[in-house]
């Protein structure tokens, strides 16, 4: 996770801001039950050009010192075109594939792990459609480039996961985000079954997998795991 999020002339400089930032999303991890946080210490606006082989033997370095059988990150549009967010993806994509390549040998010398599952957040149109309402159409400008954000097709979706009972809990873990929910207050005012429809469900791309395939729609996310683990 990289640090803090600058909104305009809003916030109260990028040390504090960051603060504030780290702050908040603690709170909200503490809420969705994560034990552990581990924060990159980039600046919004920053990661995309930061030095790629730095960044990957981080997140290499945490992968090996870890030893996560699932990892997921954003995928290769970034959601809608956010530079970090596109950055990450890349960046956790190669790092899956660096640490597990013993040749590979950033400055804390942990021995290779190989994740078995990466996914990537996959929204489908219904998804962008309930955001739409609650948060208006997401757009950005990056080199004089428009960026919106594109659904992904129903096909392909290779994972759902049914998150109904649980969307109270996302919504006071996003609650928790105070500094930047501010532009987004008719969140407040929705509905339940507005809450439901933005996080009821969660969609991803299985973009690797050395467990399980095929054109079946996955549940789990750990779905070939569990059969290694029984057999």
């Amino acid at each position: 996770r990289y640090r803090g999020h600058r909104d305009g002339d809003r916030h109260p400089g990028a040390v504090a801001l960051g603060k504030i930032r780290e702050a908040e999303l603690r709170a909200a991890a503490a809420v969705l039950g994560i034990r552990e946080l581990s924060l990159l210490d980039y600046r919004d606006g920053e990661l995309d050009r930061t030095n790629p082989r730095e960044a990957v033997a981080r997140i290499v370095t945490h992968l090996r010192r870890v030893r996560p059988d699932v990892v997921m990150t954003f995928g290769p549009d970034g959601a809608y075109g956010h530079p970090d967010h596109v950055a990450i993806s890349q960046f956790t994509t190669a790092a899956l594939v660096a640490a597990a390549d013993p040749s590979f040998t950033p400055a804390d010398a942990l021995p290779p792990h190989g994740v078995a599952k990466l996914y990537y957040i996959a929204w489908p149109a219904s998804t962008w459609t309930a955001y739409e309402v609650a948060f208006k159409r997401l757009i950005s400008t990056v080199d004089g480039v428009g960026r919106q954000a594109v659904p992904w097709p129903d096909w392909a979706i290779t994972t759902a996961i049914d998150t109904r009972e649980f969307w109270p809990t996302v919504w006071r873990a996003v609650s928790c985000h105070d500094s930047q929910i501010a532009g987004y207050e008719k969140l407040k005012d929705l509905l339940p079954e507005h809450h439901q429809a933005l996080w009821g469900s969660q969609s991803f791309y299985r973009a690797l997998s050395t467990v399980n395939g095929g054109r079946g729609l996955e549940t789990d996310l750990f779905e070939g795991l569990r059969s290694q683990e029984r057999g």
